[in-house]
């Protein structure tokens, strides 16, 4: 923020501490209302002359961008890496099999091991 601004947001903000520390006891006088509201003026807008200009984005460079650097700030990571469909059957299957005691070779889906499941 430019030194202008710095002080014309300062100055509405003193103004407006001013506006809330006068004593009233019943409605508030027409100048406290007015000092109110010109303070909030000045205080916006020493706060938007001082904020940065803003930037013009096209959403293809963001989203190039994005993929070039890939990682944790891609915000549609979550949708893209889940899965589309859970294949309910099959998961049934794997669950009865794993009760059963058949654990599942790793590498061949069709041949399975039993686990004897005695305790003594």
């Amino acid at each position: 923020m430019g030194f202008l601004s710095r002080f014309i947001a300062l100055f509405g903000l003193v103004l407006l501490a001013h506006a809330n520390t006068n004593p009233t006891t019943s409605a508030l006088p027409q100048d406290i209302i007015i000092e109110a509201l010109a303070s909030l003026v000045l205080v916006s807008a020493g706060l938007v002359l001082g904020a940065e200009k803003l930037k013009p984005i096209s959403w293809s460079e963001w989203a190039g961008q994005i993929e070039r650097e890939g990682g944790a700030r891609n915000p549609y990571r979550r949708l893209e890496d889940r899965f589309a469909f859970w294949d309910v059957r099959a998961k049934r299957k794997e669950f009865a099999d794993w009760i059963r005691g058949e654990v599942p070779v790793p590498g061949t889906e069709s041949e399975t091991v039993s686990v004897s499941a005695s305790k003594k």
